[in-house]
């Protein structure tokens, strides 16, 4: 067995489920919402940019310029017209909504694009490697780039929330929404910009799963569990919390592959439980996005 191969494996997976789970962190950090139809999200992001470079015959790196405002407008619009009524509410009521959007978006991708498995081609780069340590660690050129993205995400929204004034206002409203609006800060503006960039990080994610594998129209609830683990691992409201929370989920999957390919899955879950019993808050848990 390669421990280390399987270490570094691991962590460069977590990168990819950073990225899942930082669009998660945001909206329960700032909003104090959990949407069930993260995982959905990601996977219509990923189908979008599968119908742009089908159409156009252009790479799948540059879809990602083209789907992010798609995105992002995408975000504001369910804000505004979905969430705005839900977000304080109580919480059943933001678990119907955000299950019913769920749903839909399964049921409008199925229609649209049946079952049929798609994936992403980006050619030889996903085929590329380089040796680190003979040939006991190669790592890919593809997951090494993903990790690098999934860092400068987290750099530039942690630049974002600290040394911005709306990403001060996040803060503020993220501790006490109702101080907050005593302090003049629009806070329904800072939950669309907050669902906007949610939105717009998953669908990042989304389009990167895509090139790495296969995607269906019913993958969101898996992708969603991936998203919540890292964010629970890492700790609610700590975006470099969920980049850890993805590293540690990472590596406990390919270790577990390493012993049995079958065990996989069942060795992050089991390392997900361990976590949330010994520290529920997280390894970095805090109340409020840091």
């Amino acid at each position: 067995m390669n421990w280390i191969n399987a270490i570094v494996q691991g962590i460069l997976v977590g990168g990819l489920y950073a990225m899942y789970a930082t669009g998660l962190s945001v909206s329960f950090g700032v909003m104090r919402l959990v949407n069930l139809a993260h995982g959905d999200l990601a996977v219509g992001a990923a189908f979008l940019a599968s119908t742009f470079c089908l159409s156009t015959g252009l790479s799948p790196f540059f879809s990602v310029f083209i789907i992010l405002p798609i995105a992002a407008l995408f975000g504001i619009g369910l804000q505004l017209v979905v969430f705005n009524r839900v977000v304080g509410a109580d919480p059943a009521f933001q678990i119907v909504a955000t299950f019913g959007l769920s749903i839909t978006l399964q049921n409008v991708l199925l229609q649209r694009y049946a079952a049929t498995p798609r994936a992403l081609n980006i050619g030889d780069f996903g085929n590329r490697s380089l040796k680190i340590i003979g040939d006991d660690v190669v790592v890919g050129w593809f997951p090494l780039t993903r990790f690098i993205v999934a860092i400068v995400m987290l750099v530039a929204l942690s630049l974002f929330v600290g040394r911005t004034r709306l990403g001060r206002a996040f803060r503020a409203t993220s501790d006490d929404p109702d101080t907050a609006k005593l302090m003049g800060i629009n806070i329904r503006s800072v939950y669309v910009v907050a669902f906007a960039i949610a939105v717009t990080t998953v669908a990042v994610a989304g389009i990167f799963n895509g090139m790495q594998t296969q995607f269906s129209a019913g993958d969101g609830p898996a992708l969603l569990i991936y998203a919540f683990e890292a964010v629970i691992i890492g700790g609610l409201g700590s975006l470099w919390g969920t980049l850890c929370g993805g590293i540690v989920l990472g590596v406990a999957q390919t270790i577990g592959a390493e012993m049995d390919p079958g065990w996989k899955q069942l060795v992050g879950h089991l390392v997900f439980l361990v976590i949330l019993l010994v520290r529920p808050t997280g390894i970095f848990g805090r109340e409020e996005l840091k």
